[in-house]
């Protein structure tokens, strides 16, 4: 009898917690667990973005922001389903994380908060020293997953007082095989790496 009342209680939990991942809207900052049962080398854990995308294999940008885990989960189906011969099972879960308020650093007040997101192996939030560069960004991100493309990935920053966003471009496989950076590049609180997914023979 006592088995079947612990049974019964974590059928409910579990109930609560699919009907709760159904009714939560997903927002910036949250952590997306993400797998596909077809293809274990792609389930990753990703970051929701201040704009609340995230990037994921083969799906691209998929816009997370303001959705349930049921529709982030459908849209990333849809978005894998013509690498598979017959329909993706996708499933998307939801772990609130803490993002430091507006003002706050992430461990004190020389410290800076970069995101690193798309085929790495550390995506996420990382705090880091005012004055890191882009190459030490690189160095601290955990390295690159199967999928990068390296020759073009992307340091994405917002101008603090217009609010302007820019994109600069980097070749870092070039940089590996020894070319030179002209470029020191200083990162700022709230840049955003995103390394993109390679492309078909790229």
């Amino acid at each position: 009898m006592k088995y079947l009342i612990f049974a019964l209680w974590g059928l409910m939990l579990a109930a609560t917690s699919a009907s709760a991942q159904n009714v939560y809207r997903i927002q910036p900052g949250d952590t997306l667990a993400i797998e596909v049962l077809e293809d274990t080398s792609l389930n990753r854990s990703l970051l929701v973005l201040p704009d609340g995308t995230v990037n994921f294999p083969f799906a691209g940008t998929v816009q997370a922001g303001g959705r349930t885990a049921a529709q982030v989960q459908q849209n990333i189906a849809a978005g894998i389903a013509p690498n598979f011969a017959t329909s993706p099972t996708v499933f998307v879960s939801v772990n609130s994380v803490s993002i430091p308020r507006v003002g706050e650093t992430a461990v004190g007040p020389d410290a800076i908060n970069v995101y690193f997101i798309g085929e790495v192996n550390g995506d996420g939030l990382r705090p880091m020293a005012a004055g890191t560069t882009f190459l030490q960004a690189i160095a601290q991100s955990g390295g690159f997953s199967r999928f990068a493309a390296t020759k073009r990935i992307q340091l994405r920053r917002t101008d603090p007082v217009t609010g302007t966003p820019s994109i600069i471009t980097i070749n870092y496989r070039a940089l590996s095989d020894g070319a030179e950076f002209n470029r020191n590049i200083i990162l700022q609180d709230g840049d955003v790496i995103l390394v993109p997914e390679r492309r078909l023979f790229e």
